[in-house]
């Protein structure tokens, strides 16, 4: 498994989200509860990836461990 790729294409999300984060909280027409109505899925949806990131990291480690016996 390439973990190096996953996670390249993990992080332009992820800068993609926060491209968004940043028009979201630059958006004067916003007040706070829409501001933050917008915000949840966004931090979220990074919250999951982070998650899923470190998930894969830990099985390619373990599979890797399990090669080594």
């Amino acid at each position: 498994m390439n973990v190096e790729f996953i996670e390249s294409k993990i992080q332009e999300i992820i800068v993609e989200l926060e491209k968004e984060v940043m028009e979201v909280l630059m958006d004067e027409s916003l007040d706070k509860g829409r501001t933050n109505l917008h915000m949840k899925p966004l931090s979220s949806t990074k919250q999951i990836l982070e998650n899923a990131l470190e998930s894969i990291r830990m099985v390619d480690r373990l599979a890797k461990e399990d090669l080594e016996k």
